[in-house]
Parts: C-alpha cells; structure tokens; sequence
C-alpha cells in the first residue's frame, strides 16, 4: 500500500493532466467551430462553380478536356499515379491518423508520388521506406484559400507536365458530431459522367422531364447561350477554381474531424481522470484514516506503559 505522501502527488499529478485534457477539449471545440464556420461561408461559391462546369458540359457534351477523363488520350494506361493523404500535424486524437495511414497504405505502390499533407504523415511514411515529396510542406491546421491554392497549383501543374496521370486524395469527412468516415476521392482527371448525373438529374425532376435521357436534356441545352471566349478556356479557368475549392473542402473536413477526434480523445482522457481521482481520494482517505488509527493506538499504549511504570 502507497503511503500518503506518495497518494498526494499522485493525486496532484493527475489533477494536473485533467486540466491539460480539458483545456485540450475546449481549444479543439472551438477549432471545429471556426472550421466550420469558414466552409459555410465559402461553400456556396463552390457550389456554383460546380454548377458552371455542368453548365458547360451540358453545352457541349462531345468536347475533349485534358482535366476531364474523356480526353483524346488512352487512360487505360496511367504511367504514375499521385495520392494526396490528408493527416494531422500531432497526435493525442485517437485513432484518426492511424486509420488514415492505413487506408493508404491498402491503396498506394512503391512507384506512386505521395504528397502528405500533415507533418506526422510525412514522418510516418519516410519512416516506413516511401519516397516523399520533401517541397510539398503543407498542413491542414486553420485551413485557408491560399494555402488550397497553392496545393492545387502545384498538382494541376504536375498534371499540365505529364509528370503525373492521375491525382487521388484520401482525407477524413466528419458526417456528424459522433461520426467521421474515411473517403478516397479521383481529383484529376474528373471524371465527366459522374460529374454531371447529379445536377442532370436534379434537373429532369425539377422541370418534370423525368422521362427524358441524360443524353436529350443534354442535347436540348445546346440552345440555352453562348459561351465566349472558348468553352474550352472557360472550362479550363472555372475547373482550376474547383479544384482550388474542392481541396479547400477537404482541408477544412480533415481539420474539422481531427479536432473532433482529439475533443472526443481529451473527453474520455479526463473521464478517466476524473475516475481515476475518486479512486485515489478514496485510497488516500483509507491510508490517512490506517495512520491516525496507528497513531491514536500507539498513544494509548504509551499512556499505558507510562501507567505501569509509575505505579
């Protein structure tokens, strides 16, 4: 049995964690607030850059475009793929890197081009023998416009440059408060006909054409306006403004739900912690008790042998 001294600082100790977990708790709280608030604030905007690149394919549903997976070129055959994984920058967040690292790790070869955002991504992977891009330096803490451009920039540029044939992205999206889901994403080429189903079909139902083919709506959309100065560099601008948002989106969703992760990390630490201090109180209260029982007795059977001795 620990003495009382010793219960008192480890009481001391873990009283002092449970302050370090709970203000963990509240900065990750308000984190996954700012997060939050910064996607919906910009999510319409991307919405309707979206709904401009339907637009266009609508217009022209027979046009090659080298950002769109129905270009004049074979690819069956891609030379090398490049994978964008999404991580943190620390730990102390549950399972939340571990499962992304592994879902990577069931998708990647030796010969694809690993861009890591998130420093304990890229530590991991070089430590695990991957050849990892040493100039793609990013992170996903307090996500931003710039930051989403630059990356977008760097791998719409690695594509314009053959150097890669085809970008994937791996991240975490948060469904709720309680649940986040791993998702694997083709970012380029994009892929023409999923693109453009769902706002198709949204369409057939609002203007109650239900009964017509994907193929008529688009043909019929031919007559709705021109497009100056060319579909094709128009396509080309609003395709590159997509990306820089759609990687913005995932930046946020990754930030989002790591700071999820680690405020639900940091709960159960300090339930346990505060579990782990009634246990202690408990003991300590039984230790002080055992001492001063110990005491009270050795009192009395000195009072007594000093009874014995005078008499």
């Amino acid at each position: 049995m620990s003495n009382a001294k010793e219960l008192q600082n480890r009481i001391k100790s873990v009283q002092d964690t449970m302050k370090i977990t709970n203000a963990m708790y509240m900065m990750s709280s308000m984190k996954l607030r700012k997060a939050r608030n910064k996607l919906d604030n910009t999510k319409p905007f991307f919405e309707s850059l979206q709904m401009g690149i339907t637009d266009v394919l609508l217009h022209y549903p027979d046009m090659e475009h080298m950002y769109f997976d129905n270009a004049n070129e074979d690819r069956d055959k891609i030379k090398k793929k490049a994978y964008i994984i999404v991580t943190g920058d620390k730990g102390m967040a549950g399972a939340y890197n571990h499962n992304v690292i592994k879902e990577a790790l069931s998708r990647i070869n030796k010969d694809d081009k690993l861009l890591i955002v998130g420093e304990l991504g890229r530590h991991a992977f070089s430590a695990m023998g991957y050849e990892v891009d040493p100039e793609f330096l990013f992170s996903a803490n307090n996500p931003s416009i710039h930051r989403a451009r630059v990356i977008s920039e760097t791998i719409i540029e690695m594509f314009d440059n053959d150097v890669i044939d085809e970008v994937n992205i791996i991240f975490t999206y948060m469904v709720n408060s309680m649940k986040s889901e791993l998702r694997v994403e083709q970012l380029l080429p994009l892929k023409t006909h999923t693109f453009m189903k769902d706002s198709l079909l949204q369409k057939a139902m609002t203007e109650r054409e239900s009964e017509k083919t994907l193929e008529q709506i688009a043909r019929e959309a031919e007559d709705w306006y021109q497009i100056y100065p060319t579909p094709r560099k128009l396509l080309t601008k609003i395709v590159r403004n997509y990306i820089t948002g759609y990687i913005y989106g995932v930046l946020v969703e990754a930030s989002a739900s790591e700071e999820n992760a680690r405020m639900m990390a940091m709960q159960s630490a300090t339930d346990n912690a505060r579990d782990m201090l009634s246990s202690l109180k408990i003991e300590f209260n039984r230790v002080r008790q055992a001492a001063i029982t110990q005491e009270i007795t050795e009192v009395i059977g000195g009072a007594k042998a000093l009874k014995k001795a005078g008499k």
